[in-house]
């Protein structure tokens, strides 16, 4: 839930600081941009941090090897398209980049769901919200890669 969090508050800043006068942030393409960025940052930090680090990596399903290397690719490939997204000359790469992205993970996050996993102590969000709320992430970086 907190990336969802981090979208919306950070995306709404974002277009409050460009009604403000702000004019890299003027207009929604932007904001969406910067709200987007704050989501990777929040998720590809916790690809590094305790406990969340040994949560996704239990989250990785068991037919795949090596998945703690897995888990600091995806980081590093977040935190790198959370700065392609600040870009603006690279912004729409970026976006393009993280739905792919996006879409290769979200069989991990299935098969967590289904297996029942916690991460960081809690129970993974279960398949029918963490489906929504994959289907509005991916159509966020969908929006930035072919908006305006």
């Amino acid at each position: 839930m907190a990336p969802l969090v981090a979208l919306l508050a950070v995306t709404t800043l974002a277009r409050l600081a460009g009604l403000a006068g702000v004019d890299s942030l003027h207009g929604w393409s932007p904001a969406l941009r910067v709200g987007l960025a704050a989501l990777f940052v929040l998720t590809g930090v916790a690809h590094f941090v305790e406990p969340r680090r040994s949560g996704l990596i239990a989250m990785v399903p068991p037919r795949l090897p090596r998945p703690g290397l897995l888990v600091a690719t995806t980081g590093v490939l977040e935190l790198a398209g959370a700065v392609g997204l600040l870009v603006p000359a690279t912004a729409r790469w970026a976006a393009a980049g993280l739905g792919l992205l996006m879409l290769a993970m979200f069989p991990a996050n299935v098969s967590a769901a289904r297996r029942g996993l916690t991460l960081a102590g809690r129970p993974v969000t279960p398949l029918v919200p963490r489906t929504a709320l994959q289907i509005m992430f991916v159509a966020t970086a969908a929006v930035i890669s072919f908006g305006p």
